[in-house]
């Protein structure tokens, strides 16, 4: 069987861990892991087989009393032998005691509903040129990182169980990130965020007050800064959000993916009407 260890990754293996997940197909964004690494850097562990990496799972600790897991996977020429059982074992004693959500694929659900995870919403992730007509709010779209970030922080924390400032610092202010966000009445009203991706652009998170605000966000995070040029985009939509579904499929843009939001205990409350799209699924 060989000596399988697991601890935690270095900063040379989180480019691993993204070739893995682009291999599974979830089209991470150009140079997360980057930004994933300092928000909790001891939460990303790598399983390793005399020495070869063959597993990783992600556990990060948000606040006092919750945690997100991601990650999770095995190389597909080790799965089926317990490897990936041991490294969720290991990352699950990471956030013990914690209220622990993930965005799990629908290949994996069965098995955290064994470990005690409950399906609180699906996410779908929708794709294409978006096709919206130009929408007028009253309000002010604003590049976010001129915003107070007290204000910013304080606003996106109504879309999670805890608050996440260092994830959301990095994720407005990276390299090729686009951060807007929306004014009216002098008060946040929206916020949104566009990166590149191996395919196209993912756009996440997405927070409005109201329908028409997110399609104007979602307007203008689906044109390519350099030309204008509407380009293609992908989204992670909660289908909680009504709103947000219908949205999308206003849009024209259409179903590619599903995973299902699961937390160890009943949903948060959380602002479901404002909650537009997940920012990323490994994070939240």
């Amino acid at each position: 069987m060989g000596e399988f260890v697991v601890a935690p990754a270095s900063v040379d293996d989180m480019g691993l861990l993204a070739e893995w997940a682009t291999a599974e197909g979830w089209n991470p964004g150009t140079g997360d892991e980057r930004i994933f690494f300092p928000v909790d850097p001891g939460a990303f562990l790598v399983g390793r087989l005399d020495g070869h990496p063959i597993t990783s799972i992600s556990v990060v600790r948000y606040g006092t009393g919750h945690g997100f897991l991601g990650f999770y996977l095995t190389v597909p020429e080790h799965r089926g032998r317990g490897y990936g059982l041991r490294t969720w074992q290991t990352g699950l004693h990471r956030l013990a005691g914690r209220v622990i959500g993930l965005d799990g694929v629908v290949a994996q659900q069965a098995n955290y509903r064994r470990s005690g995870f409950q399906p609180a919403w699906t996410n779908i992730r929708y794709r294409g040129v978006p096709r919206l007509d130009p929408v007028a709010t009253g309000s002010t779209l604003v590049d976010a990182r001129g915003v107070s970030f007290q204000e910013l922080a304080a606003y996106e924390r109504r879309f999670g169980p805890a608050g996440r400032d260092t994830f959301l610092a990095l994720w407005i202010s990276a390299p090729n990130h686009h951060a807007l966000a929306v004014l009216r009445d002098g008060a946040l009203a929206g916020l949104g965020v566009r990166r590149p991706a191996a395919e196209g652009a993912r756009i996440g998170p997405l927070y409005a007050a109201s329908p028409e605000i997110a399609a104007e966000l979602l307007n203008a995070l689906s044109h390519d800064e350099d030309d204008d040029r509407l380009s293609e985009i992908a989204l992670d939509v909660p289908t909680v959000n009504g709103d947000a579904v219908a949205l999308a499929e206003r849009a024209g843009l259409t179903p590619s993916f599903e995973t299902a939001r699961m937390y160890t205990t009943a949903r948060p409350d959380i602002d479901v009407s404002g909650f537009y799209a997940v920012a990323c699924l490994e994070l939240g």
